[in-house]
């Protein structure tokens, strides 16, 4: 008899570098690509997300000669059936340490089902970095010498021979969703990860130290959507990188990522409550109108706005332009960060719970950062510093292109700054960041920070 396997995909939408899905093919004569379908998940996510996930599905399909597994249900009893149905003797997965997918796997473990797991989403799985006490790390530095010092493993080859099972009728139901009228993402799936990574590495990865906080040009890796769903492994990146100035920059963001899949490992409350208690006490204002119009991107301060219009738009948003619709939503409107977390997470196709949760959380000042709340950004001078030609703003915002760049950093200070309908400002920044402060000190009456 035939010896059957089940290789799960899950954030692994590729075939090159996957340890788990070579030991799938080791132990088998033939093998079953499979990917569950969570339902509930997929309804909660945004258009944006459900239809990143159906091309990336798509192009795994093609990459697996059109075999791939993709069944709707509890992963319990899809599991199952398809054991039964195969005769399947494993079950391989890489190992999830997302708390949803730790409760998942554990739910799976119960109802007696196997899972073989052969490594992770990460260079460095969560929890292997820890301090000399054997305690985890709390402070990003630290741990990113810590990381290093650990190293990962080479990138393995693809499999060379695929030996697959067919999926039979009802077992293939790759979801048709579409992009968005008016928005347009960036292409899904592993051959155009591993296009992009070398486009990068040619055009825009040597200047990366200096030109990654521009929004207005294309000087990051726009890699975050293809690790998220795990269409290429950060060991492949690593694999690349030298020892120059913009090269260990680059390499400091993915341990960034690492970091904070960490930090929410050793705590996962934290993808919805503070890392922080103590900020759970503060003063804060009702999600309502202003959070509405920070999320249409009409705040009335132009940086903010364009990258929010980015947001919805493309599915994407520049890291730096992050950081300061962040601190905006949290430190000018007074809102908790879970709202502007979750209101990403419905928009962003490089949803990562850890990275969400806690970048979020370190721009508001709750976070992991050393000396964290002080910090608030001013969308003016953020504007003016790193899209110092208007050309990020021109580029979302037409009713704004008219400006000189003397003005479209404050329309407000312009004769026909509002000729063409942008809306005026809703608060006052310079009175909100001292409304934050002293919010802040309510809450250290209460109890030191």
């Amino acid at each position: 008899m035939k010896r059957r396997t089940i290789f799960w995909f899950r954030r692994d939408l590729r075939l090159a570098d996957n340890p788990a899905l070579l030991a799938a093919i080791a132990e088998s004569d033939e093998f079953l690509p499979l990917f569950i379908m969570d339902d509930a998940i997929a309804k909660r996510a945004g258009e944006h997300r459900r239809a990143y996930l159906a091309a990336s599905l798509s192009a795994l399909n093609a990459s697996l000669e059109g075999n791939l597994h993709v069944i709707s249900g509890s992963p319990a009893r899809v599991l199952k059936e398809l054991i039964d149905r195969h005769q399947i003797s494993a079950v391989h997965v890489a190992a999830d340490f997302a708390p949803y997918g730790v409760a998942r796997d554990k739910k799976i473990e119960t109802a007696g089902i196997i899972l073989t797991k052969t490594g992770s989403a990460y260079a460095v799985a969560p929890g292997r970095v820890r301090k000399s006490d054997e305690t985890p790390y709390r402070v990003y530095t630290p741990f990113f010498r810590g990381w290093s010092t650990h190293g990962w493993r080479a990138p393995v080859l693809a499999p060379k021979k695929l030996h697959l099972i067919s999926p039979k009728d009802g077992d293939q139901h790759i979801p048709s969703w579409l992009v968005p009228r008016g928005s347009h993402l960036q292409e899904a799936g592993e051959k155009a990860a591993l296009r992009r990574w070398h486009e990068f590495q040619e055009s825009a990865l040597s200047d990366y130290d200096t030109a990654r906080n521009i929004p207005g040009m294309a000087g990051t890796s726009r890699l975050s959507p293809h690790l998220r769903w795990g269409e290429i492994h950060p060991r492949t990146i690593l694999a690349s990188l030298n020892d120059s100035k913009a090269h260990e920059v680059f390499r400091k963001e993915i341990a960034w990522r690492e970091f904070y899949a960490d930090v929410l490992h050793h705590n996962p409350h934290t993808s919805r409550e503070y890392y922080a208690p103590r900020f759970a006490k503060m003063r804060y204002e009702p999600a309502t109108k202003k959070f509405q119009e920070w999320c249409d991107g009409k705040t009335g301060y132009p940086f903010v706005d364009a990258a929010m219009r980015q947001l919805i738009q493309t599915g994407w948003m520049h890291n730096r332009a992050r950081m300061v619709v962040a601190s905006f939503l949290t430190k000018d409107l007074h809102i908790e960060w879970q709202h502007g977390a979750n209101f990403f997470m419905k928009y962003l196709i490089d949803n990562d719970v850890a990275s969400n949760s806690h970048g979020w959380q370190w721009t508001a000042g709750c976070g992991t950062d050393a000396s964290p709340y002080y910090r608030v950004f001013n969308p003016v001078e953020q504007g003016r510093r790193f899209d110092p030609e208007g050309a990020y703003i021109k580029e979302y915002l037409p009713e704004l292109r008219h400006l000189s760049n003397e003005f479209i950093h404050e329309p407000w200070l312009a004769s026909d700054g509002y000729s063409h309908g942008y809306p005026t400002r809703i608060v006052d920044h310079s009175v909100e960041r001292l409304e934050s402060l002293a919010r802040l000190e309510e809450i250290k009456v209460v109890e030191p920070i």
